[in-house]
Order: C-alpha cells, then structure tokens, then sequence
C-alpha cells in the first residue's frame, strides 16, 4: 500500500499602490496580465486573465478618477478563482446605473457585476473602500 501525498496548493497574491494618474489603468492592466500570466505559479485560463484585465481596468480607472486618490490593487489567485480588490480613500461607493444606447459612458459596473462570480464593497477602517470581484474558471 502506497501513501498519496496531497499537495494543497497555497494562495497566491500580488499588491500595487498605483498613483491618481491617467495612466495607472494602463499600469494595472500591464502588471495584471504580467502576474496572471508569469508570476502567480497556478494556472490561469486565457478567459480569466481577459476578465480580470477587464475588471482591473475598471475598478482602478474609478478609483483613480472618482476615488480622488491613489489606489491599492490586490490580486488573488486560488486554483479556479481569481480575486481583485481595489482600494481607494473615498467612502463612496461606485454607481449602478443601467445605462442608454448613446451613452459613451457608464457600462463599466455593470460589466464587472456581470463577470465576476461575486462582487462586494466594503468601507475601510480609514474611511475608504475596497471594491471586490471574484472572477470563476470558465
């Protein structure tokens, strides 16, 4: 009789301070597809890392331009799951809002509410908030 060692895998996570600059969603998409990609060690799918660069784009370009700050992005990898948080100094919450056909704005919310698997907000300690989506394998 053979003893089978189970391997549990260990969560793995990255964190960035991105600055209140029209660049940081371009950064955060960069070092996203960087980490899920080549730094995380677990297996990420292709449509995962399309999803979270989806959701990272919008959560960092909210936090940045209407959290009137820096912002904190978090990555969370699990075997088939990845988390992103993204934290911002203003309490206020990000808007639901269903938006018209001639809009060129305001879809973004409601696209991340639409892939992640869950989504949350919740206040900070310090009077911010840190926005989560959790994205499922696909």
């Amino acid at each position: 009789m053979r003893a089978h060692r189970r391997s549990r895998r260990r969560a793995v996570c990255a964190t960035y301070v991105l600055p209140q600059a029209e660049t940081s969603a371009r950064w955060a998409r960069h070092l996203t597809t960087a980490f899920l990609t080549r730094g995380c060690g677990e297996k990420v799918s292709g449509d995962q890392v399309e999803d979270a660069i989806l959701v990272v784009s919008e959560l960092v370009t909210n936090a940045t331009r209407h959290g009137h700050s820096s912002c904190r992005l978090r990555l969370h990898v699990d075997p088939g799951l990845v988390t992103v948080e993204v934290e911002d100094l203003s309490p206020i919450p990000p808007r639901m809002r269903v938006p018209r056909e001639t809009d060129e704005s305001g879809r973004g919310m409601v696209m991340v509410r639409e892939l992640a698997q869950t989504y949350a907000v919740r206040g900070g300690p310090g009077g911010g908030k840190t926005v989560q989506a959790v994205l499922a394998a696909s």
